[in-house]
């Protein structure tokens, strides 16, 4: 694994951290799902509130019969280039803190979350596969569908594969196939007040 994609990255960031980005184009392999395990198994090391750990998460590989239909619940332009990964999951949060019989709203449900979707992409990476995060997935298709409770909240879809040659992608999607240009430390850091 190299930084070539990021040059300018500082030598001390992790390199599989310096070399995730979001491609599109996948070649349509199949996956060991005992590789998918190894990414879920890092998600769920990640930190949440309390501990609370609110994330879960369904999949679908692409030698499942319901493939076709679990792709279908992202919105169109997704699926145009989504189908050809190997994996598709949806991360599911719990909106509710559950202890000692009372309920209560988690404030971190979505953050917790959004914390093991980044650890599985890691992970991800650092067995060779490349990982695409997407919000545009078609709710009113996928809560049903999923069997989503009154508390879950779907948060996203990972789509998760080997990367291809961008050429198999539609001509609009072809020029962005690059790791995309990061903010700068200062726009994203103030110390202190400010």
């Amino acid at each position: 694994m190299s930084i070539k994609n990021r040059p300018n990255v500082n030598p001390r960031v992790l390199p599989v951290i310096a070399d995730r980005w979001s491609p599109r184009s996948f070649d349509g392999s199949t996956m060991p799902e005992e590789d998918l395990m190894v990414m879920f198994e890092a998600a769920g090391l990640a930190a949440s509130a309390f501990n609370y750990q609110p994330w879960r998460f369904q999949y679908c590989l692409r030698s499942d019969p319901s493939w076709d239909d679990f792709v279908n619940l992202l919105i169109p332009f997704n699926i145009d280039w989504a189908k050809s990964a190997s994996a598709l999951i949806f991360a599911i949060s719990e909106t509710t803190v559950n202890k000692d019989g009372n309920s209560s709203p988690s404030a971190s449900h979505s953050f917790d979350t959004g914390a093991a979707v980044s650890y599985l992409t890691l992970q991800a990476r650092a067995l060779g596969y490349h990982s695409h995060v997407m919000g545009g997935v078609d709710h009113s298709k996928a809560r049903p569908a999923l069997g989503l409770l009154d508390n879950e909240k779907l948060e996203v879809a990972v789509a998760v594969g080997s990367k291809a040659s961008p050429d198999g992608l539609p001509d609009h999607l072809k020029s962005s196939e690059k790791p995309a240009d990061r903010k700068s430390l200062e726009t994203i850091i103030t110390r202190g007040f400010g």
